[in-house]
């Protein structure tokens, strides 16, 4: 399969949406979208139903607040959807929508000035429509931008994240259907490796983490935890802390798992449940489970992963928790 018409489908969406007029966002929608449109997104917005909801509740107030808006994206992909036997097809892009800050957004106060917003897509495609997307963004990161830090500690470093090292992550051709493989193979035995763990030895992790990682692997985490470099950082520096920090881990599973060329994701609604034991994030323990939403977009190099973006809807795991991180932020 090449995916060919999956992937036109999305990029001629996309483009409507960067051309259009915010006025004219429900006939865009109306075009692309069924009319049984299941989308969602991060907190605030979490599970949308039908197009004339999304474009009223994110897409209308986002294209109000930031003008000129691009899509400037890094990765672009398609494949089916590994995790149930539909052979659903899935197109994939990451990047970030790029616009000037010039109205308030979510209570966060405009700045006039350039502003990008990470963000990674999951549209699943049938007969020509999109039915399906998952769109999860790093707005902690955005307000970062616009002088709101709203977490106090990482364990590493928040950055305007760039596309793979390679720069061959736009995926708009037929790619060869055995590289996706063995990306998915990879991928899958990575995710196995997660779901079982039960050490939190420094050593173990290490040698569970060079299974699948090359040794300058880079983790690009989302605000609040931060991208580490090469394996021994990244345990100390996020998986490690990580596992430290939490119990009662429930893995729940993926919705979607798509690979192509030696690129490849997942998402979950959510993926993980879990009970914050002290210390992540310079957070306190609680006795309230959590839910983790999670897309993960990887690159592998050779026989094993290089690059891993990680979007975590951390204000909706935090509100769980009794914290409003939004609105403490926001109000400050």
């Amino acid at each position: 399969m090449s995916f060919q018409s999956e992937k036109k489908v999305v990029l001629e969406f996309y483009e409507a949406l960067q051309t259009c007029k915010v006025y004219d966002l429900p006939n865009v929608f109306s075009r692309f979208c069924s009319k049984d449109l299941i989308w969602r997104g991060f907190h605030p917005f979490n599970e949308i139903n039908g197009p004339e909801n999304v474009v009223k509740n994110f897409w209308q107030p986002f294209l109000e607040s930031f003008s000129n808006v691009q899509r400037r994206m890094d990765i672009f992909l398609s494949g089916v959807n590994s995790l149930n036997e539909n052979k659903d097809i899935w197109v994939v892009s990451m990047g970030h929508l790029m616009g000037l800050f010039d109205q308030p957004w979510l209570k966060i106060r405009e700045t006039n000035k350039l502003t990008m917003l990470r963000y990674c897509e999951f549209s699943k495609v049938e007969n020509e429509r999109i039915t399906e997307i998952a769109m999860f963004f790093d707005i902690p990161h955005l307000m970062v931008q616009a002088g709101k830090n709203p977490f106090s500690s990482e364990t590493g470093i928040s950055l305007v994240q760039p596309g793979p090292l390679t720069h061959d992550g736009l995926m708009f051709d037929k790619q060869d259907p055995d590289e996706g493989e063995i990306t998915k193979s990879i991928i899958d035995s990575m995710c196995n490796d997660l779901k079982t763990w039960t050490s939190t030895d420094r050593q173990s992790l290490l040698d569970e983490l060079k299974r699948s990682w090359n040794e300058d692997m880079i983790w690009w985490g989302p605000t609040g935890i931060g991208a580490t470099y090469t394996i021994e950082r990244y345990a100390d520096q996020h998986s490690g802390p990580f596992r430290e920090g939490f119990k009662d881990r429930k893995f729940n599973g993926h919705l979607c798992r798509v690979s192509e060329g030696k690129y490849g994701g997942f998402f979950g609604w959510p993926n993980l449940t879990l009970t914050p034991s002290g210390g992540f994030m310079g957070m306190p323990a609680t006795e309230k489970k959590g839910d983790m939403r999670v897309i993960d977009m990887y690159r592998r190099e050779g026989k094993k992963l290089s690059e891993n973006w990680v979007f975590i809807d951390l204000l909706h795991f935090w509100k769980m928790q009794g914290i409003d991180i939004l609105e403490r932020t926001v109000n400050n």
